[in-house]
């Protein structure tokens, strides 16, 4: 298997934890709670750049179809 596809699907994992830690903690003055929705964020964003790596070594390592020249007229 390619290494893009996985690095997608962990990086689109990573997002969706970040977004569930960031917007279903309510921390009410709690620092523990607090320090975990802030890491949240970090997972999210995180998770961001692994999906956009994933989507890069997915497009990089395409086989690409050889240039055909012909030049008979």
């Amino acid at each position: 298997m390619k290494t893009g596809m996985p690095l997608m699907i962990i990086g689109s994992i990573m997002f969706i934890t970040g977004l569930m830690l960031f917007y279903l903690i309510v921390p009410e003055g709690n620092k523990n709670l607090e320090f975990i929705k802030n890491m949240g964020t970090f997972v999210g964003l995180s998770g961001m750049g692994v999906t956009l790596a994933g989507i890069l070594l997915f497009l990089i390592a395409r086989n690409e179809q050889p240039i055909k020249e012909n030049y008979d007229i």
